[in-house]
């Protein structure tokens, strides 16, 4: 039984070290020096590091990888990928080559608003609520006008207010719907504020309102957030080419659109061969906005639900052929920003915008959509030709061979043996003993 602890988040990262060693590693001293071997020797650095935040102990490394020859609207990328599963950055950078000789890939930005709610309930009169609504939103957007102050001078802020009547879903619920512009900014602090300086104004104003005193019925405020689903803030990216360009070893153009624009229309039709489908555009994704400090989280949920916002969960591409021309597109919601949180803060951040030329949000949003759409481009590939488990399997070697602690020649041994022979984890332990053995 574990003894709770009082005051943990105020000790010092050695005090808090120990304690989890004496009470979890039974004092086992490895765990210590296992968490410390992993700390920066610049002392600046690493307490950056520990201040990102709460209850640091150590550092979590995840290899940073990069993918080549991006053509991206005739400007050519290497692109930052941060992810631990193997054949990814390989499958990215293979797709970024296979295009880069049929016109790379072509991406535009669709919209950028983003948006948040505040959230009340209301049960009494909605005409009084909707007069008292108009009366008011006014005051409400002047009341955020000094938290708008620095987004107004760069062209973002406040968009609009609107009344949502939600109480066909939930009994009594309504929100004041709030739509932002917030340009290279990701936006989430500065939305919350707004939200919250609203909900605050909004929550006054009815305790003066007649027409809810006489009811007395006045709207109560439940909370105030952003949302994370920005199907207005979305981006499109495609490649194109006549399907006799499409040759893939002896499978002909036109064989191998056909047998990936109905890969395609599986994913569509079948949520679950569309929730691995889109993993796989994530894997490509999430990459990207992780090694450019952005939040990886956010755009997943948001990403999913736009998958499912026909009711239905979906492929998040699409491809077809017409008059002999194959076109294979996506389209992604992603609330993304270049300034701001970890983008000015984490020197590896910093490298991987200049790496990328120093974009800026819009920008960004078409980079990481070209990343999804080549990881989807190269697992479909794989799919209906070799299949996934060569190009996969040649990578999860290595790291079962690293498991092993395997040694340079026996690295090179394995990997030849493993060129004619499938790979699993008991067959390279077995290889591996029998290699050891003869020695």
């Amino acid at each position: 039984m574990k003894n709770p602890v009082s005051g943990f988040s105020k000790l010092t990262k050695t005090e808090k070290i120990n304690w989890l060693t004496t009470n979890y590693f039974e004092g086992n001293i490895s765990a210590k020096n296992t968490l410390e071997q992993y700390w920066n020797t610049n002392l600046s650095l690493q307490k950056l590091h520990d201040d990102f935040i709460e209850n640091t102990i150590s550092n979590y490394y995840l290899p940073l990888g990069v993918a080549p020859n991006f053509l991206i609207n005739d400007t050519l990328y290497t692109i930052p990928m941060v992810i631990e599963e193997s054949s990814v950055v390989a499958a990215a950078s293979n797709a970024a080559k296979f295009w880069l000789e049929k016109g790379g890939f072509k991406a535009e930005i669709i919209s950028t608003t983003k948006n948040g709610q505040v959230h009340f309930n209301y049960f009494g009169n909605f005409n009084d609520l909707q007069t008292f609504f108009n009366e008011t939103k006014p005051a409400l957007i002047s009341g955020i006008e000094t938290l708008q102050t620095n987004m107004k001078k760069r062209g973002g802020g406040l968009i609009d207010i609107t009344l949502v009547d939600s109480t066909k879903k939930l009994e009594g619920y309504y929100q004041l719907h709030c739509t932002f512009e917030t340009l290279d900014a990701m936006g989430a602090n500065f939305i919350n504020s707004c939200l919250e300086t609203i909900a605050t104004i909004f929550e006054s104003k009815t305790q003066e309102y007649t027409p809810f005193k006489i009811s007395e019925k006045t709207p109560e405020i439940v909370m105030s957030i952003l949302s994370n689903f920005v199907p207005e803030c979305t981006v499109k990216a495609s490649v194109s080419c006549p399907v006799e360009s499409l040759t893939v070893g002896k499978i002909s153009g036109q064989v191998f659109a056909e047998k990936l624009t109905r890969a395609v229309a599986i994913a569509k039709a079948e949520p679950r061969r569309a929730v691995t489908h889109n993993k796989g555009i994530m894997n490509g994704v999430d990459a990207v906005i992780l090694a450019t400090g952005n939040d990886f989280r956010a755009v997943e949920a948001g990403v999913h639900a736009f998958a499912a916002k026909n009711g239905n969960y979906s492929s998040l591409t699409h491809a077809a052929i017409e008059n002999g021309i194959f076109t294979f597109w996506i389209e992604l919601p992603l609330a993304l920003g270049t300034v701001g949180g970890l983008t000015s803060l984490h020197p590896l951040v910093k490298f991987a915008f200049d790496l990328l030329q120093k974009p800026n949000a819009k920008e960004l949003m078409k980079i990481v959509a070209v990343a999804g759409l080549a990881q989807n481009f190269a697992a479909l590939k794989s799919l209906v030709t070799t299949g996934i488990q060569k190009g996969h399997m040649k990578m999860h070697l290595m790291n079962i061979l690293n498991g092993l602690n395997a040694t340079s020649t026996e690295k090179e041994q394995a990997i030849e043996h493993y060129k004619t022979n499938p790979v699993s984890h008991s067959n390279v332990v077995t290889f591996i003993s029998n290699l050891r053995d003869i020695k």
